[in-house]
């Protein structure tokens, strides 16, 4: 284990039913080696040790970013060491997913879907915010269907639609089908920004597998809720309604999201980052909100984490100066971060 990293704290988070005290994670070549009780932790012949007096957990992954209108170093060094951007041009966004896998980006690991997928003239291709090619127009099945295609063969994780009836016209029923279709074939998952009447319902009948915004505008019907929760996974992005402060769009996602939770739905976080003001890194607003939506706090962590510390995962880790089991506004006090081995900030 040549130039391994071990890292030990009096109490580390592992995964789900996995609190350890007297821990010690191993990170050898960028992947974890070991992670368990310090007293079997192997010692390595050489390498790097840290003694951490704090809380050892996952690093954090956003699952919803347009990384391009942030700073990824600042991402990075604030605890996020993997992003899911949603939404920005091909030919920019894979290469920058391409450069984020070689040891000298500073940033997070990208992971990108791509454009969205939209009608002529549909949301984003008329947002200030959105560079040309944010949004790839479909005109018809047979197009949607090669689009996807393409997008694969890019390197997308997964294949994004808008169906944002409030900003302008959306896809075809006959293009939706056409997409989630082709996507399954290809194994990827169908990700939707649904906003306006009736649009999660045709979400759900078309065979989405993600929401990608926590719905705000009106109060979902308990039986869509539990249909939510039974065929899709839901990201967050709650602190974007309101950037800190209380507003009836925060209080209608919350709803929604802690129904979508208590029916078993799947949680991930994500804040939309470059998105108004949503600070780099860890969104402690964006975690606390999670809580007010019902998440424990195990099922906080779970949602924010990259991935359970086990052996072969990604050596991605980040210490608290708190215990999060105690007080979650531990998230906010950033003592170490670790991207597949590399110390970043804190060691």
């Amino acid at each position: 284990m040549t130039g391994a990293l071990v890292v030990r704290a009096p109490l580390a988070w592992l995964g789900p039913g996995s609190l350890v005290a007297d821990a010690a994670v191993v990170v050898d070549r960028g992947l974890v080696t070991f992670a368990g009780s310090a007293a079997e932790a192997p010692q390595p012949d050489q390498g790097h040790a840290l003694e951490i007096d704090g809380f050892l957990m996952p690093a954090v992954a956003d699952r919803h970013v347009h990384i391009a209108l942030a700073d990824p170093a600042a991402v990075l060094l604030r605890g996020v060491t993997a992003v899911r951007d949603c939404g920005w041009p091909p030919d920019v966004i894979f290469a920058l997913a391409d450069a984020s896998e070689l040891p000298t980006y500073h940033g997070p690991l990208i992971r990108a879907v791509g454009p969205m997928l939209t009608a002529p003239g549909g949301y984003p291709t008329r947002d200030r915010w959105a560079l040309p090619g944010t949004g790839l127009e479909v005109h018809d099945p047979q197009e949607a269907q090669r689009a996807v295609e393409m997008l694969a063969a890019r390197g997308a994780v997964g294949i994004k639609v808008a169906l944002n009836a409030d900003a302008g016209p959306t896809i075809t029923d006959a293009d939706l089908a056409a997409i989630c279709g082709s996507a399954a074939e290809l194994g990827l998952p169908v990700l939707a920004h649904v906003e306006g009447k009736g649009q999660v319902e045709r979400a759900l009948g078309a065979g989405v597998r993600e929401i990608v915004h926590t719905p705000w505008t009106d109060r979902l019907s308990d039986a869509i809720v539990e249909m939510l929760a039974k065929r899709t996974r839901m990201v967050s992005t709650l602190d974007i309604q309101g950037f800190g402060g209380d507003t009836p769009e925060v209080r209608t996602a919350v709803d929604n999201l802690r129904r979508f939770h208590a029916a078993g739905g799947v949680v991930l976080y994500g804040t939309d980052l470059g998105n108004g003001p949503i600070p780099p890194g860890i969104d402690l607003r964006e975690v606390l909100l999670l809580r007010e939506a019902g998440l424990a706090t195990e099922a906080v962590l779970q949602a924010t984490a990259r991935g359970p510390l086990q052996r072969n995962a990604p050596g991605d880790l980040i210490a608290l100066g708190g215990n999060p089991f105690e007080e979650l506004e531990a998230f906010g006090d950033l003592r170490l971060v670790v991207r597949g081995g590399r110390v970043i900030s804190g060691g």
